[in-house]
């Protein structure tokens, strides 16, 4: 693994947001859902994320999740990506989100 500086770090804008709604992705290679989420300052954002087999569309609306919201749109099929939903694989590949353990205003950045 290559080294990063402190400097490429503070680049990432990693966030918090809440899930304000998500939908079925009926036309993505892999599962996935579509979400919108809340990042308070820097606005309200869509992604597509491969998270069926752990989270139900329901149990998400409301949830704080960390996304990457610099990096550049991302056409996903026909839906435009705006930022990154991040989590990490289980022993089965399936993907659980990364996880805010209390409240925090949305937009929080990662630091």
């Amino acid at each position: 693994m290559e080294p990063i500086t402190w400097n490429d770090f503070e680049k990432v804008a990693l966030h918090a947001g809440t899930i304000l709604e998500a939908v079925d992705y009926p036309e993505a290679r892999k599962p996935a859902y579509k979400v919108r989420v809340d990042f308070g300052e820097h606005g309200i954002k869509w992604s597509s994320a491969q998270i069926t087999k752990h989270y139900t569309k329901e149990e998400l609306v409301g949830r704080q999740i960390l996304g990457v919201i610099n990096f550049p749109k991302k056409q996903i099929g026909k839906f435009m990506s705006e930022f990154l939903v991040t989590g990490l694989a289980d022993e089965n590949g399936d993907i659980v989100l990364t996880a805010i353990e209390r409240p925090v205003p949305n937009g929080s950045k990662l630091i």
